[in-house]
């Protein structure tokens, strides 16, 4: 039976660094106190998930390749079929796993080339991804060569999905753990890069958040944020009433000059607005792996310039931005 959330590398990793902030949480196992219904039936799914014969074959790019078809026997490939429906909806992504391929809600892929040319290398660079999903760009960021990639992300059906991908790539150094940023132990400057990406607007204080990531950030370590952003002078912030394009958790959606302000109040130096790009229904679209109500549902049938709550349509702008 395997072992479905091994962190002893996580363990060795940050054991004499400046992440050792977070060997408290790792020792405590951050699975074994969670109040989840299907926890106890994930686990069992993960530790029943079938192991290969020998190296499997993985492929960098935008479809994050792990495994190959015809490398798992007929009743093995079933079990792992099986157990990738279990975790619909996927939304990030996409990912071709022992040739199943998961054409999820969004073509992330697609975030991560308008980011990648502005932003400093990963190299060697420890990497945070604070509401990172299943961590599809976690897997990216690993693809650039990090040293070490955590993520973190409260949503443990997301958090299950990167779990079953890496029972694959035991020796990865890319880890998701089921936490929000504000859970974690007190921060200390230990990562060179932290991507905040679809996470400000969710928050009631948006300065806490800039705040928390900056304690995470070693000096001059870049922050990348991806956010909602809509037309406006410095200052402007749209809240919407109640929701935004479906959404209730929106609190605030600013400015492209008010985000950057935000920043500048916080401490941030040297930051650039790298893209502001509108959400379309090719990036981010309903599919087999996510058959719910997805962008188009948000968006109104005769002006798709606007929601249904009749306010501007989805426009997200990645902005990078340094620790002092």
């Amino acid at each position: 039976m395997n072992q479905p959330f091994d962190l002893t590398l996580l363990r060795q990793l940050t054991t004499g660094s400046p992440l050792e902030t977070l060997l408290p949480v790792i020792e405590a196992d951050p699975f074994a106190g969670l109040n989840h219904g299907d926890l106890p039936r994930w686990r069992t799914m993960l530790e029943n998930l079938p192991s290969p014969l020998g190296d499997i074959s993985t492929s960098p790019g935008d479809v994050v390749q792990i495994g190959s078809a015809g490398e798992l026997g007929t009743e093995e490939q079933a079990l792992l079929e099986a157990a990738l429906k279990e975790l619909i909806p996927w939304r990030k992504g996409p990912f071709s796993i022992f040739g199943i391929h998961i054409d999820t809600e969004w073509r992330s892929e697609l975030k991560w080339h308008r980011l990648l040319p502005h932003i400093s290398p990963l190299a060697g660079r420890r990497v945070l991804d604070v509401g990172c999903g299943n961590g599809y760009h976690c897997f990216r960021a690993l693809e650039e060569r990090a040293s070490l990639v955590l993520g973190i992300d409260p949503h443990l059906p997301y958090v299950m999905q990167f779990w079953l991908l890496r029972h694959f790539v035991p020796d990865w150094p890319l880890f998701v753990l089921p936490f929000t940023l504000e859970a974690l132990p007190a921060p200390k400057p230990a990562f060179d890069t932290v991507f905040s990406m679809g996470v400000l607007y969710h928050r009631r204080s948006p300065f806490d958040h800039l705040m928390d990531l900056r304690r995470w950030l070693r000096p001059d370590g870049e922050l990348v944020l991806e956010t909602l952003v809509v037309e406006g002078g410095q200052g402007y912030a749209l809240t919407p009433d109640r929701k935004y394009c479906r959404m209730g958790n929106v609190w605030f959606v600013p400015s492209r000059e008010t985000t950057e302000q935000w920043l500048r109040r916080c401490g941030y130096h040297s930051i650039r607005t790298v893209d502001v790009s509108p959400t379309t229904t090719d990036e981010q679209r309903a599919t087999e792996w996510m058959p719910f109500q997805s962008l188009a549902d948000g968006l109104d049938n005769s002006n798709p310039d606007l929601t249904i709550e009749g306010l501007p349509a989805p426009r997200r702008a990645i902005i990078t931005a340094r620790a002092p």
